[in-house]
């Protein structure tokens, strides 16, 4: 059974991913709210499940929804999610409780928009049912109609792979690593095992893609055990994988680092290639990236 029906439910944080949260729960379970900053929201309805402080510590919660910005050390409710912790999880989790979709899961320091956003155009141009979802601005429980061959491309953050439980992804890939997020983290050790809950959560025959030459990524390799099957991407050998690429934004080695990753991925997906070479000519990255 669905472990999130007809429960109990603080979702605290609302900005886009807990309003999009409470807009998928609202006949589904008992919904509460919670904000740190309560006289910003305007909704009625929100208003209507708004719950205060006094009452959060009263009731006896099955569940609590996270929004990723919370920052479990620094906010109101501090005292109350260390007591409730095994209680927390994320808009990942409710996600994947509700439908079993092949994700292809991108992290990193660096890199995993620009990735997502051409992992994204490539299944788009292959006649996909793609969904780009996650950090990159589209939370994942706002997307309709949901068929079960939909595919999703993720851009997962460390604040949201942190605080999930049973989220899985049959495709992740971990582009890089690099010291990034300690004020939240606290430790370069709890960063990097944040990153990495999403390779430990996978089953046998999932893919895991890792950049091969990368410190922090093979030392967290060497330190664990994992199910899924290790794709080592090497990156320094890039001449003939990308000899019939023209287009100057993977001129880069950034962005042919990206690149790489995709074509991995494609390659696993079974992709038609010449129309994989096409996308990628064309393909214009980002906005305010480099």
């Amino acid at each position: 059974m669905n472990i999130f029906l007809n429960k109990k439910i603080l979702i605290y944080g609302l900005g886009k991913s807990g309003l999009a949260t409470f807009n998928f729960f609202k006949n589904k379970s008992d919904i509460f709210l919670y904000d740190d900053y309560q006289s910003k929201i305007m909704s009625l309805e929100v208003q209507k499940r708004l719950i205060n402080y006094k009452n959060v510590l009263k009731k006896n919660f099955d569940h609590i929804i996270l929004s990723p910005g919370i920052d479990i050390n620094k906010c109101k409710l501090s005292n109350f999610l260390k007591k409730n912790y095994f209680k927390i999880y994320s808009d990942l989790d409710v996600f994947y409780s509700f439908f079993k979709n092949d994700c292809i899961t991108i992290t990193g320091t660096n890199g995993k928009s620009t990735t997502c956003q051409l992992m994204y155009e490539v299944l788009l141009k292959q006649k996909f049912d793609v969904r780009l979802v996650g950090n990159i601005g589209n939370p994942i429980l706002s997307i309709k109609k949901v068929k079960k061959k939909t595919v999703f491309v993720i851009e997962a953050s460390s604040y949201q792979l942190e605080y999930s439980k049973i989220f899985r992804s049959k495709y992740a890939a971990i582009l890089n690593l690099s010291p990034d997020h300690i004020e939240r983290h606290k430790t370069l050790s709890s960063y990097v095992k944040a990153k990495f809950k999403l390779l430990k959560s996978q089953h046998k025959g999932n893919l895991a893609f890792v950049k091969k030459d990368d410190f922090l990524i093979n030392k967290q390799l060497k330190s664990n055990n994992y199910n899924s099957k290790i794709i080592k991407i090497d990156t320094k050998k890039k001449k003939k994988l990308l000899k019939n690429i023209k287009n100057s934004y993977f001129f880069t080695e950034t962005n042919q680092e990206n690149l790489l990753f995709v074509l991995e991925i494609s390659k696993n997906l079974n992709l038609k290639k010449n129309l994989l070479i096409k996308t990628i000519q064309k393909f214009n990255g980002l906005k305010y990236r480099q």
